[in-house]
């Protein structure tokens, strides 16, 4: 038995070991990505292994019920918006085995994803697939084991297609319209015949379909069908014209090979060195899902905006859209302002042509494909806009984007998944300070509310109180004075939902009171909504990242913001797991009541840099990095919504991180590799060395910025715009004399 146990416990060493290899030479960044990475969700919605190019307008996936299981609905042609189902769909077919429907459920084997091509084989249909792509076009090969006659089956959900000669075009609505996508495709092989497809036979005097469901079957002879196609959101002819830019040839090898040349040119403005492979897994395969989005739209000059329904000229500047910006602004912008600047600039543009396009002029909140969806609560828009002109970011129309900013703040209701003028309950928070809270029990008035989202009260002045301290640093950059001071007023209004007594923020009524009585961990229904958002009261006591130093005195002392913050991590969840994630499913990946799967948590473990503890940051996020993001299926804890919380993997493991998105200063925690190098947009680059670094050695014992002795837990853009290196010292246990005085605290918001 003795020996039984030894050889066991070698086998978990080795097992461990090769968990966490040495580095392989000869990969590049790309190779390291892992698209499987968070597949399988722990609850909601899971990670897609989405093959796409950086920021592209073309992205797919295999369309499936969930990872585990065997079928796939077709061969994709095109995600039009981040996590939407495919528009059109392809299926190949054998002429035996298959009845002639639109779409064909496949059992697949030895699929195959890259953030660059997709194969895959269909075992019972006996075709290989094998896919590439490029920013707006794709190339299919179809190697089927019997020689004929094979066929196509190209699909469109809601819309239109017509086949000629080699060629299939034609439009998809898009939710029903008016939003269209358009498809053009062509095959090498010359079409034997073409048709409607109608209940199981295809009708060869009908070359086009129009309405739900439809599709034109093409028909060849030998065994191999190759096929590209480009797609547009303008027309036939630009998917067209798309394609023919793109691709000018059928060989998917050459096509995947591009692709991957321009991903590790992506990838590679961030180089990390370390002993971890999995480490440098877990942070390239971030790094590529905060590509996912926002997406860039512009067609040949043009681009297609769902704002007006028009096409306008994109001026030179690139257009984009697809940006859910409540995940996005905390960190996904931040980082591409220090890695894509022209790219961030553009898409500031972005949002500016599309407030300009409005009827109403608003700022959007979630822009996409179809427009405006304006989910989840807050105008986050501003925090993105003054983030990137603080640092630097400078060549957009900062005048235009106030304006449409301010608007949004003042003109539209701050109701949450609503976009409406505003109502009583605005009209109540511009004289009281506070959004007002139903009783338990209480009947909503306001017919305005959404039913399921409710008022989130707590969570909507928290959001606002953070974009009008966004505003009022426009404000003052273009030297409006009064909006300066009214804006940062207004900055502070959280106190008013702030209970001493407690040390949280609690929801108070019209007559402001506190709602009594009240249970910080599951008061507020289905997702605390009528209070708060998706997350309970204990994430949102920390929701005001613009000024922890008001909150360090709001509490009383330093001491106790960092027993309270202790609390957080360490308050049982107050009920069973199922009864608990019944109510509050989406606030998963828990430490105590911390929650590591929700965006609002992010900067939660950061803040003790603000108490005089920055070596419990540095042990916290070693600690849920290792926890919660691993190199497996179900290695991301919650829901991933295009880079937002992915931003968060990626700047931890560098070793800082931006606590107050708008403030040009980045907070230090606790790095990963012993060296990473960033690739300024500006052609500079800036290092992070960390000597001594491993899974042991994870304490700041002290630290040099560009060759000065540092003592700070943070440093600023200037700091590093130029390049630089912060020189890390690292070891096993914490120096509780390195950067812990009050004076070296990171900077929070100025007073009114």
């Amino acid at each position: 038995m003795k020996n039984k146990l030894i050889v066991c416990l070698l086998i978990a060493f080795v097992v461990f070991a090769n968990s966490c290899k040495r580095e392989e030479q000869g990969k590049s960044p790309v190779d390291y990505v892992n698209p499987y990475m968070g597949n399988i969700s722990h609850l909601l919605v899971p990670t897609y292994p989405t093959v796409h190019l950086p920021n592209s307008m073309l992205r797919v996936y295999p369309e499936r019920s969930d990872y585990t299981s065997d079928l796939i609905h077709g061969l994709p042609v095109v995600v039009t918006s981040h996590r939407g189902s495919s528009a059109f769909n392809i299926s190949p077919v054998s002429d035996k085995g298959f009845n002639l429907q639109p779409v064909i459920n496949y059992s697949y084997d030895n699929e195959k994803i890259t953030p660059y091509r997709y194969s895959v084989y269909l075992d019972e249909a006996k075709i290989q697939v094998d896919y590439a792509l490029s920013h707006q076009s794709g190339v299919y090969r179809f190697a089927f084991e019997n020689n004929g006659p094979n066929r196509l089956i190209i699909n469109t959900r809601d819309g239109k297609l017509e086949a000629t000669g080699q060629s299939v075009s034609g439009y998809q609505l898009i939710d029903g319209g008016p939003t269209k996508v358009y498809l053009y495709l062509e095959t090498e092989q010359a079409t034997q015949s073409a048709g409607a497809l109608n209940e199981q036979t295809v009708d060869q005097s009908l070359l086009s379909v129009e309405g739900r469901n439809k599709a034109i079957l093409l028909e060849f002879q030998g065994n191999r069908i190759d096929l590209r196609y480009g797609i547009s959101f303008i027309s036939s002819e630009q998917a067209r014209k798309n394609l023919q830019r793109e691709i000018n040839t059928y060989d998917v090898d050459a096509v995947a090979k591009a692709g991957r040349e321009t991903w590790n040119n992506a990838l590679g403005k961030i180089t990390v060195k370390g002993d971890c492979e999995n480490n440098k897994t877990i942070f390239y395969t971030s790094l590529y899902r905060v590509y996912e989005r926002m997406i860039n739209i512009s067609e040949d000059g043009k681009y297609y905006s769902a704002t007006d329904n028009q096409v306008h000229s994109d001026d030179g500047k690139a257009f984009y859209t697809d940006d859910w910006i409540w995940d996005t602004y905390r960190a996904a912008h931040p980082l591409r302002i220090l890695i894509e600047p022209e790219q961030e600039t553009n898409m500031i543009r972005s949002y500016i042509r599309m407030a300009q396009q409005s009827s109403d002029g608003w700022m959007p909140t979630f822009p996409e494909i179809t427009g405006d969806t304006h989910r989840m609560n807050g105008n986050h828009a501003v925090s993105v806009i003054w983030s990137a002109y603080c640092k630097g970011l400078t060549d957009f129309d900062l005048e235009a984007a106030y304006n449409a900013c301010k608007a949004a703040l003042t003109e539209k209701s701050l109701l949450p998944w609503r976009k409406v003028p505003n109502t009583e309950l605005d009209i109540f928070y511009q004289e009281k300070g506070y959004y007002p809270a139903l009783r338990e029990g209480e009947k909503e008035s306001i017919a305005a509310v959404n039913p399921f989202e409710k008022r989130q009260p707590v969570a909507v002045t928290l959001g606002t109180c953070y974009d009008d301290w966004c505003l009022a640093q426009i404000a003052r950059q273009l030297g409006k004075t009064d909006d300066y001071q009214y804006f940062l007023n207004r900055s502070y209004n959280y106190r008013n939902l702030y209970n001493s007594a407690t040390a949280f923020f609690h929801p108070k009524d019209k007559d402001e009171k506190f709602i009594e009585p009240f249970d910080y961990r599951f008061s507020g229904g289905q997702g605390a909504r009528e209070y708060y958002d998706e997350n309970n009261a204990w994430t949102y006591r920390w929701d005001v990242p613009h000024n922890p130093a008001d909150l360090i005195n709001l509490m009383g002392s330093p001491e106790r913001f960092i027993k309270n913050l202790n609390q957080t991590f360490r308050e049982p969840l107050g009920r069973g797991k199922f009864d608990f994630y019944a109510q509050l499913p989406d606030q998963t990946g828990n430490v105590g009541q911390f929650t590591m799967a929700n965006e609002p948590s992010l900067h939660i473990p950061y803040l003790y840099n603000y108490a005089g503890q920055p070596w419990m940051t540095q042990k916290r996020i070693r600690m849920l990095l290792k926890q919660w993001f691993r190199n497996d299926l179900m290695g991301v804890p919650g829901d991933e919504d295009g880079g937002g919380m992915s931003a968060f993997v990626v700047f931890s493991a560098m070793g800082f991180y931006p606590v107050t998105p708008g403030s040009p200063t980045y907070n230090i925690g606790s790095p990963l590799f012993g060296d990473v190098k960033i690739k300024l947009g500006n052609g500079s680059v800036f290092e992070i060395e960390a000597k001594n670094c491993s899974d042991e050695n994870k304490y700041i014992q002290s630290a040099t910025l560009n060759g000065v002795a540092w003592n700070k837990p943070w440093f600023s853009h200037e700091d590093i715009a130029k390049g630089g290196k912060l020189v890390l010292v690292m070891g096993d246990k914490a120096n509780e004399k390195w950067g812990v005085s009050f004076e070296d605290a990171p900077p929070s918001a100025e007073k009114p």
